[in-house]
């Protein structure tokens, strides 16, 4: 069997989690927003996580056959992740005891992107109710590391869903708008950097709409976030102490 061209969604959560990685490990051994260039370089590389995050759930919105499993499954690893993101950058374990931000995982969005495309899939939901629904989940989702954007962007991203140009135009938009909130109102190089976040555009064009062989990968990844940041907490109590290393 001759094998697909282009990158395949193994492939793709495989790159995420790398780039990940790195800008985690970043934090780490340079807290706060320092602005190095090598020290901005290495959050580049980050950036290409978040959409590639946000572009799987809308596809596994669209091709789950248990709806209810997928979303149990999300919210279980969104609270998991929650007690490990805390622990990795030294933030309090009751949310919003700190401020409004960075107080929780991108994973509670993106269970609250999954709850809200089956919702906004759903015909006996007036439209109405479905604005309502949008507004709550977009507040829901403030404290978490990306904010509202990882509810909106996954949100457009199945609307979208068979025409890419489309997809890429949500990625550049919904990043514009938190690269401009995170510019004017905590940290203007770090907010322009977010920007690069489209560097995953070019990669996920190569997306060949294939799993891979590897059926494992799933599970590897719920197993592999909390996990690296455990680590990366552990990490930090060793070089730092308890202290944030986040936005410090």
């Amino acid at each position: 069997m001759e094998r697909a061209k282009g990158l395949s969604g193994n492939q793709l959560k495989l790159i995420a989690i790398l780039a990940m990685t790195v800008d985690h490990l970043t934090w780490v051994f340079f807290p706060g927003t320092q602005k190095a260039w090598y020290v901005m370089a290495l959050h580049v590389i980050g950036r290409l996580t978040a959409p590639i995050m946000w572009f799987f759930i809308a596809e596994g919105c669209r091709y789950t056959r248990h709806r209810g499993k997928y979303l149990a499954r999300l919210f279980a690893f969104a609270v998991v992740s929650h007690f490990a993101y805390d622990f990795a950058f030294g933030i309090p374990f009751l949310p919003l005891s700190t401020g409004v931000f960075n107080q929780t995982s991108v994973m509670w969005s993106l269970a609250l992107a999954a709850s809200l495309i089956f919702l906004f899939s759903s015909d006996r939901i007036p439209q109405w109710g479905k604005m309502l629904l949008l507004a709550l989940f977009c507040v829901l989702a403030f404290p978490s590391d990306w904010s509202s954007i990882a509810v909106m962007c996954p949100l457009f991203l199945y609307f979208h869903r068979d025409r890419f140009p489309k997809q890429a135009f949500d990625i550049v938009f919904w990043t514009f708008v938190y690269a401009a909130v995170y510019f004017l109102f905590l940290d203007k190089p770090y907010g322009a950097l977010q920007m690069f976040t489209c560097l995953s555009i070019p990669l996920l064009k190569l997306y060949n709409g294939q799993r891979g062989n590897w059926k494992g990968m799933k599970w590897f990844f719920y197993l592999y976030y909390p996990a690296h940041l455990v680590a990366v907490g552990i990490l930090r109590l060793v070089l730092h102490g308890e202290v944030p290393i986040l936005f410090s």
